[in-house]
């Protein structure tokens, strides 16, 4: 392959962020290459719902109207202890033109991103690993070199390029303050860096998150999740997080007739099998109308973990979505915020001044510990140590009683209090 050595703007990641970003640029006429190491786009479902001011963002580069389409639009959300109602959440009085959570996988997502950007005279160069970075300037595993303007990196939790770029990514701080402990200061003591659990973070395939030096991050509380075909349980319409006596689980509806279970568990498998998802319905999930598992089409395992950059932005290096913040899936909040993180880098980068990437650093870091916050506090909810759990659900019934918890709950998960 005979590379173009000058670049505008080099997007690293053709995730959704990436995709994303790159397709808001091109757009606009700006020149933008984007790079990513796998050899094809993917096609398991991850991240599984878009919300409603990411519809919003999304629709300015027409992703919404095709994402809607594909999608199913869950207007409703509830907090249920087996069969009884704990916190009943309702989208469709948000003030928004997309009164609902999306239910729609993320490969679909990237389908709908990659075609936005090839209308727009895109493309994505795939098998092209970034191995060192100068600058501005990229080398790739096959020695080639590509010299840009900009840099986006948009190459996930386990970032090379915010590795490379010596930003560092320190678990952040959960409650109260926005400060963060930085990764650079661990390593700078010698310390790998942790939270109090002191467990290592590791992303789907198991590989643990870094901070700027390469070593190991470590936290996290231990999930499975898997996409289930199945007969009976709750509608095909509503998400359900399930804060039972024996356990969380998240039941989430997908197009193509499957359920995304997610499940907060001691050990999880690597592969969870029917038997071991049909344990976790039975126990934690509704009990009048049973779930009964028929097939398991794709599982994973995770650990949760909260670390945010300690700056978005290093000289013509920026970072969007999870190269810049990683957290709790609790909430569907993760690909949701880095869309919108694209799009606003976007028009910065279109903008092109200092002060513009300036802006964009300092306005998304705030708004990215404002998400992991709320996603730690609903996983702390989520998985409160047994004996708790009857007191906790009490309290939520309490709560859902006042209308300004509730809505104030629908706008967080929403997403419309990162508006600008």
């Amino acid at each position: 392959m005979r590379w173009q050595t000058d670049v505008g703007i080099l997007v690293v990641g053709a995730g959704p962020v990436g995709l994303a970003t790159a397709t808001a640029l091109a757009q606009r006429g700006i020149d933008v290459t984007v790079v990513d190491r796998a050899a094809g786009a993917a096609h398991t479902s991850r991240a599984a719902v878009v919300h409603a001011r990411t519809l919003e963002a999304l629709d300015r580069i027409g992703a919404a109207a095709p994402l809607v389409a594909a999608g199913i639009p869950a207007p409703r959300f509830t907090i249920r202890d087996r069969d009884r109602v704990l916190v009943p959440v309702a989208f469709d009085g948000l003030p928004t033109p997309y009164p609902y959570a999306l239910m729609v996988p993320q490969s679909t997502t990237e389908a709908v991103l990659n075609d936005r950007l090839t209308a727009a005279g895109g493309t994505v160069l795939r098998g092209q690993e970034v191995v060192g970075l100068d600058g501005a300037t990229a080398t790739f595993a096959t020695g080639d070199q590509i010299r840009a303007h900009r840099v986006v990196a948009a190459d996930g939790m386990n970032s090379t390029i915010r590795r490379l770029a010596g930003i560092g990514f320190g678990p952040a701080a959960t409650s109260g303050s926005t400060s963060s402990r930085t990764a650079t200061d661990a390593s700078a003591s010698g310390r790998t860096a942790t939270d109090a659990s002191g467990r290592a973070a590791t992303d789907a395939s198991g590989r643990a998150a870094t901070d700027a030096s390469g070593r190991a991050a470590t936290d996290g509380e231990s999930f499975t999740l898997a996409d289930i075909k199945v007969d009976g349980g709750p509608a095909r319409d509503e998400v359900v997080l399930y804060f039972s006596r024996a356990g969380m689980l998240v039941w989430a509806p997908l197009p193509d007739g499957t359920v995304r279970i997610v499940a907060a568990v001691d050990d999880a498998p690597e592969q969870p099998d029917i038997a071991y998802v049909q344990k976790l319905l039975s126990s934690r999930g509704p009990a009048r109308e049973p779930a009964q598992v028929a097939e398991v089409v794709w599982g994973s395992r995770f650990r949760v973990h909260h670390r945010v950059a300690d700056t978005f932005r290093a000289g013509p290096v920026l970072l969007a979505g999870d190269a810049g913040h990683v957290h709790s899936p609790a909430g569907g909040q993760g690909m949701n915020l880095g869309l919108r993180d694209a799009l606003a880098l976007a028009d910065a980068l279109a903008d092109g001044s200092d002060a513009a990437l300036d802006a964009y650093a300092a306005a998304r870091r705030p708004a990215a510990l404002e998400v992991v916050r709320f996603a730690s506090r609903l996983t702390r909810l989520a998985t409160v140590p047994a004996p708790a759990r009857p007191l906790r659900n009490a309290a939520l019934s309490a709560l859902s009683l006042v209308p300004a918890f509730r809505s104030n709950l629908a706008l967080r998960l929403a997403g419309l209090t990162d508006r600008p």
